[in-house]
Parts: C-alpha cells; sequence; structure tokens
C-alpha cells in the first residue's frame, strides 16, 4: 500500500516537474474522501537549492535519511541533469529503496539520476524525446522506448516530459488506489484522468542534415504531392536516375525509404489538419493520400499510438472532435 511519498530536490529543479509530484502526491483531498500521503520534499544537496527558474529559491528541513521509510520516492527534472554528477548517498538511497520493495519516479531528465544509480539497467524506460540518444549514450545497458509517454517496470517507472509525470503520477495512483480515485484526483487537476504509457509524445520529427543533396527536388515534390500515389520507378525518373541508384542515395539522404519517408510526411500533414482545421476524417484521408479514413486511422495508431479523432480531441477539445 502506497503511504508514505518522497521527492528529491536537487539544485537547478524545474519547478513545474517538481510541483507535479507536489500537486498528485502531497495536497490533503481528505475533504473527498480521497487518501492523504505522508509527503516530504527530500533535500540531496544541502537545506536550501537554487531552482532552474531564476528568482528564488526551494528549502525544506527533510535530508536523504527521510528515504528510508518512502514507499514512493520521486526524482522530477533539473537544469544540466543529462550531463552532471549526483551525490553519492543519493544514488545508495535509491538504489536500497529498490532493494527493499519501494518504488522509484523519474520524470523527464530525472530519469538520468535513476540511470546513474543502476536502476536502468536491463530495464525498459521512457524519457523526453530531446534526451533519448543521450540517455542511450550514457546508459547503453538501459532499454530506452524513444516515443512513448512512460514505462512502468516496476518498482522503476520513467515518464517523458512534464505532461507525462503527470500521467505516470496518476497510474500510479490507479494501480495503487483504483481507478475511481485516479479519476477524482484527475478532476481535481482539470486534466485527462488516463492517457495510456505507451501514447507516442506528440514531436514532429525532421529529416537529419543530408551531406549531399541529390533528391531535394523530389523530396518537395512528394511533400507537394502526398496526395498522389506513386511509385519508386516513378520517383527515380524524376531524379533522372535508376530505381535501384535513386533507393540507395535515398537512404542515404534521408535516412529511410521513400514509403517509409512519404508514410511519414502523410501522418505529419494529417497532424496538422486535426489540429488547424475542421475537416471531417474522410476529408483528411484524400488529403494526405491514404484514402479512407479506415486507412488513416491504422497508419496514425501505428505511428502515434492514438486515434485521429483522440488526437483531435486532445488538441482541440471534444466539441472539435464531435
Amino acid at each position: 500500500m502506497l503511504k508514505n511519498v518522497a521527492v528529491v530536490l536537487l539544485d537547478g529543479v524545474h519547478p513545474f516537474e517538481l510541483g507535479v509530484v507536489c500537486e498528485v502526491f502531497g495536497l490533503d483531498r481528505s475533504d473527498q474522501g480521497l487518501p492523504v500521503y505522508d509527503f516530504a520534499v527530500v533535500s540531496a544537496e544541502g537545506p536550501t537549492l537554487t531552482t532552474h527558474v531564476p528568482g528564488f529559491t526551494l528549502g525544506t528541513p527533510y535530508g536523504l535519511d527521510r528515504l528510508d521509510e518512502a514507499d514512493l520516492i520521486a526524482v522530477p527534472a533539473g537544469n544540466d541533469f543529462m550531463a552532471r554528477q549526483w551525490p553519492s548517498g543519493l544514488l545508495d538511497a535509491l538504489v536500497k529503496a529498490v532493494d527493499r520493495g519501494a518504488r522509484v519516479l523519474s520524470v523527464c531528465s530525472g530519469v538520468f539520476v535513476l540511470g546513474a544509480a543502476g536502476l536502468l539497467d536491463g530495464r525498459r524506460c521512457a524519457a523526453h524525446w530531446k534526451h533519448v540518444d543521450e540517455l542511450a549514450r550514457r546508459y547503453p545497458r538501459a532499454v530506452v522506448e524513444p516515443d512513448v509517454l512512460y514505462v512502468d517496470e516496476d518498482p522503476v517507472i520513467t515518464s517523458a516530459g512534464t505532461a507525462a509525470g503527470i500521467d505516470a503520477c496518476l497510474h500510479i495512483v490507479r494501480k495503487e488506489e483504483g481507478t475511481e480515485v485516479a479519476n477524482a484526483i484527475a478532476r481535481r487537476m482539470v486534466v485527462p484522468p488516463h492517457r495510456d504509457g505507451g501514447q507516442a509524445q506528440y514531436v514532429d520529427r525532421p529529416l537529419p542534415a543530408a551531406p549531399c543533396d541529390t533528391v531535394g527536388e523530389v523530396l518537395a515534390w512528394m511533400e507537394r504531392n502526398l496526395d498522389e500515389e506513386v511509385t519508386v520507378e516513378q520517383l527515380a525518373a524524376r531524379a533522372l536516375m535508376s530505381p535501384r541508384t535513386f533507393a540507395r542515395r535515398f537512404q542515404q539522404e534521408t535516412g529511410t525509404t521513400p514509403y517509409r519517408w512519404i508514410l511519414r510526411q502523410r501522418v505529419l500533414l494529417a497532424q496538422r489538419l486535426l489540429e488547424a482545421t475542421d475537416e471531417t476524417v474522410d476529408a483528411i484521408a484524400g488529403r494526405t493520400g491514404f484514402g479512407t479514413a479506415a486507412a488513416l486511422r491504422h497508419q496514425f495508431v501505428r505511428a502515434l499510438g492514438t486515434t485521429p479523432n483522440a488526437y483531435r480531441r486532445t488538441f482541440r477539445g471534444p466539441e472539435a472532435a464531435a
């Protein structure tokens, strides 16, 4: 049973990510019959620390010994967390907590602290899309999931960006207290009660910069004509190359195949249309080259882990989706 929660305060902490954990686990909602946790903010680097946002500092009377009794220890994000060193006492405390059966949770770049403690070794984990490559480089034994909102590898739970930290916290509440309690806390916070951890992070993925550019004109044409069905042979003819040479050059300069490139661009266009227009899903399927709403939905779910209507609801509210 989850009763005792501690959040680790480190120099340069991001106030919002710290506040996410405080909001879910630190507020007294007993007036609604909701659980009240024994909650503490614990400093790993002295009683007073600076924040990522200039202009104020944070202080707490609790030190690392407070972690010995916590059922859940959360590590929020902070400035330069990808590269800095951590107090050995904190890393030891995290390992001991897991060994005695406690859970640890990271929000965004807080995952680098768990990596330094060795808690990601052999485990799936999530991180903000900006940090996944560096996380994999620094901790090669971690199994980094590049797109998801959060990963529950109990007792280690890791989450991606800021809002994904809320999702992960509510996920833990849901596991411990049930759906009704998690939904009630979400309503108090005015946030969606449940976003599945496997849902993709919403981020455009620009193509990598190419050392040369022999297919640039074809790429521009493809982007202007996403609604057309084209073959590699037709694209190669536009580039004045053989299909085999074109496919090889395309892979070299974009890092992917023509089919995957155009599929991704169609999904990106569908995202923009769902966010910015009132067009029906059928109309968007036609404009993006998918043809039918069913085909669009299939590829959208594969790419983003959610449906077009759910995506539109997320960005524009339930009225727009309807």
